[in-house]
C-alpha cells in the first residue's frame, strides 16, 4: 500500500488530489478499481478517462483537465506508469539462501545475500553476486560471473565463462553462451569450428523468453548496457549491440553483425552477417536487412498485407516484371533509334 503522495515522488510527477489517498494496485482505465491508479498515455483510450473508477490515473497535462479523479501529471505518463507499477510488482521480491535441491560447487562463490533455487546447479568457479537471484532449473556454467541485482527467472541456462552485469534480467528459457553455428567445410561435409568467446551483457540488460545468445567464434558477443531483448530472438557468433538497443519479437541476427546504440528492430527483422548498422537506426517489422545501415534513420522493406484476391493479382504481375522490363528496354531503345533517323 502506498499513498499517492509516495507514487508522485517515484514517479517524478504533479500531484493533483488528495495526497494522503491510498493506492494498493495498478490498472487500466477501463478494468481499475478504487483503490488502485490507472494510466493514460496513448489517445485513443482518452474516452475512457471520464468513467474511470480508479482511484487516480497518470496522464500528461493535456487531459488533466478532463481527470474526473485525482492524478499524477507526468511529461511522459508511460515512463512514469512504468515507474509505479513497479512498486506493485510481485516478482519483484527477493530471496536469500541456497534451496535444499540446489546444487553448488564448492569452487563456486554465492553472495550471502543471493538466492539460489530448487533444482539449479552452479558450477565451479562461478561467482554469484550480491542480491542476485537464480530461479528454478538454471544453470549457471564454470567461471561464469553474475553481476549485483541480476536476475535468472527459471530454467536459464548460462554458459561457461559468460559476464552478466549488474541488474541484467534474464527470462524462462533463454541459453546465453551456447556455441555460434561455426562450421568448415570438408569437399561436402561440415567440420565443427571451436566457439572459444565469450558472451559479455552489461547493466541493466533484459533478455526475453527462449532466446539465444552465442558465445563468439574468437573475440566476444556482446550487448552493451540498456539492450532490451524481447522473446524468440537469435543473436549469432561476434554479434556486437550497442548500448539501449531494443529487439522486438523472432528478430534474427547473423555473425559477426555490429547494431549501433539507441537502435529498435521490430518484429522479425532479419539481418545478415557482418553488416553495420549505425547509432538511432530503426527498422520496420519483417524486414531483411542485407547491406550496412549506417546513417540514422527508419528503414524497411518487404510489402504490406493486402486483400488476397488483390495479392494474387500482384503476386501474378511480379512473376512477370523481367519480361516486362526487357519489352520496354526494347522498346526504348526502338524509339531512340527512331529518333536518330529522320
Amino acid at each position: 500500500m502506498h499513498t499517492l503522495a509516495e507514487l508522485a515522488q517515484v514517479a517524478g510527477a504533479q500531484l493533483r488530489g488528495d495526497a494522503a489517498t491510498p493506492i494498493d494496485g495498478v490498472g487500466t482505465l477501463a478494468a481499475a478499481r478504487p483503490g488502485q491508479i490507472g494510466f493514460l498515455a496513448n489517445p485513443k483510450y482518452r474516452q475512457l478517462l471520464a468513467g474511470t473508477q480508479a482511484s487516480a490515473v497518470i496522464l500528461g497535462a493535456e487531459d488533466a483537465g478532463a481527470c474526473p479523479v485525482a492524478c499524477l501529471i507526468a511529461d511522459n505518463p508511460h515512463l512514469a506508469y512504468a515507474r509505479v507499477a513497479a512498486l506493485f510488482d510481485p516478482a519483484a521480491g527477493r530471496q536469500q539462501g541456497v534451496h535444499a535441491r540446489a546444487c553448488v560447487d564448492a569452487a563456486a562463490e554465492v553472495a550471502d545475500d543471493a538466492w539460489i533455487g530448487p533444482m539449479a546447479v552452479i558450477e565451479a568457479g562461478a561467482v554469484i553476486g550480491p542480491r542476485v537471484q537464480v530461479g528454478p532449473g538454471c544453470v549457471v556454467g564454470a567461471r561464469t560471473s553474475i553481476g549485483a541485482d541480476s536476475r535468472l527467472v527459471a530454467n536459464v541456462t548460462v554458459l561457461h565463462d559468460c559476464v552478466l552485469g549488474e541488474r541484467v534480467l534474464v527470462h524462462p528459457g533463454a541459453v546465453i553462451g551456447a556455441d555460434g553455428f561455426g562450421l568448415a567445410n570438408d569437399r561436402g561435409c561440415w567440420v565443427k569450428v571451436p566457439q572459444l568467446g565469450r558472451v559479455v551483457i552489461g547493466n541493466d540488460v533484459e533478455i526475453g523468453v527462449n532466446t539465444a545468445v552465442d558465445r563468439g567464434a574468437l573475440e566476444d558477443t556482446v550487448l552493451a548496457d540498456g539492450v532490451k531483448l524481447d522473446n524468440l530472438i537469435q543473436i549469432a557468433h561476434n554479434v556486437r549491440v550497442g548500448a539501449h538497443t531494443a529487439m522486438a519479437g523472432c528478430v534474427g541476427i547473423a555473425g559477426s553483425t555490429t547494431v549501433g546504440a539507441h537502435c529498435t528492430l521490430a518484429g522479425g527483422v532479419g539481418l545478415a552477417g557482418h553488416l553495420t548498422l549505425g547509432d538511432h537506426v530503426h527498422v520496420t517489422g519483417m524486414s531483411l536487412v542485407t547491406k550496412s545501415l549506417t546513417e540514422p534513420g527508419v528503414y524497411a522493406s518487404g510489402l504490406a498485407v493486402e486483400p488476397a484476391r488483390l495479392w494474387n493479382k500482384v503476386s501474378a504481375r511480379l512473376r512477370r516484371l523481367d519480361e516486362l522490363f526487357r519489352r520496354l528496354a526494347a522498346l526504348e531503345k526502338r524509339v531512340g533509334d527512331d529518333a536518330g533517323h529522320p
